[in-house]
């Protein structure tokens, strides 16, 4: 029995919560890691595991040896990393997670910096407007915008993002241009952001001197992805709320024109998040510190007025 590659099978199965998800994040079959968790059990006498059709539940002893296995792989880890650090070459894999508009207009045209800058990492990018289970998911971390509701991840602030209000001058000939955010009670074409982890639309927000307020009218579209939301914007369904990194261009060029811009919303918040019970690798480290050292800027984008 390889003992280090049963103690990370193992442990990677009570993370994830499931032999399947497990042995994908390891890319070894299924059976393999069953295999190594039996060969793990059968060398300590104990079992670590109770497993049923549908769900897989740590022991007592299970939760004793995994506290200390991850003390032992963490120290392992932090050996390697030392060891890369002092060769100032940072390696291995590292998922990422991100929504769609983040990653189109921000991450992505940043991404051949950092591939330049550490040419030994390689990266797996998810895309999804969807929330991402960072505990069992196979994710070392998620840039996400708004607030944080989790008191098991650890965030890290890199940026804010302006918020416009925008329609196309069709629309606008067609429907009337709106002077006081009341207005889009009248008569007005909302396209709203659903939230894929709710379910629910985002409320319209608005500030003014200081004043924050909400304009929750019943929309006549809704769209859960952000790209997906701001072509809908730019198709003339209605007017959206949206970053003003993603809309900038369409707004340069004239297809979208801001509107209510005495009132816009408060910046939105960007946070890198990953679990606080994972160790954080010398890879990722380093990808979170570029993030904050180059995120802010391309997220706040060029003025728009």
């Amino acid at each position: 029995m390889d003992q280090l590659q049963a103690i990370r099978a193992f442990a990677r199965v009570v993370e994830a919560g499931s032999f399947t998800r497990a042995a994908d994040s390891l890319d070894m079959p299924n059976a393999t890691v069953s295999k190594l968790v039996q060969e793990l059990e059968a060398h300590l006498g104990a079992r670590l595991l109770q497993r049923t059709t549908r769900k897989v539940t740590v022991t007592r002893e299970g939760q004793d040896y995994y506290a200390k296995a991850t003390r032992i792989l963490q120290d392992l880890d932090d050996i390697d990393s030392s060891f890369n650090v002092a060769r100032g070459k940072p390696r291995g894999h590292l998922r990422i997670d991100v929504g769609g508009s983040t990653a189109r207009d921000v991450l992505i045209p940043l991404l051949p910096e950092f591939v330049a800058r550490y040419p030994d990492i390689r990266i797996d990018l998810g895309v999804s407007d969807r929330a991402v289970d960072l505990i069992s998911g196979n994710v070392d971390c998620v840039i996400r915008g708004g607030p944080l509701d989790s008191s098991s991840l650890v965030a890290r602030a890199i940026g804010e993002a302006a918020m416009v209000t925008c329609a196309t001058p069709g629309y606008l000939k067609q429907y009337g241009v709106p002077a006081y955010p009341d207005e889009l009670k009248n008569g007005h074409r909302l396209i709203s952001y659903v939230s894929a982890l709710t379910g629910r639309a985002i409320p319209f927000r608005f500030q003014h001197r200081g004043e924050k307020s909400e304009i929750k009218v019943e929309h006549r579209f809704g769209v859960n992805e952000s790209n997906a939301h701001l072509a809908a914007g730019m198709a003339g369904l209605g007017i959206i709320q949206t970053f003003s990194y993603a809309a900038g261009p369409a707004l340069r060029d004239g297809a979208l024109v801001e509107i209510l811009q005495k009132w816009r919303p408060s910046p939105y918040p960007f946070h890198v998040v990953y679990p606080h019970n994972r160790h954080v690798t010398h890879r990722l480290r380093v990808f979170i510190d570029w993030l904050v050292e180059r995120f802010p800027a391309r997220v706040a984008g060029t003025p728009i007025a």
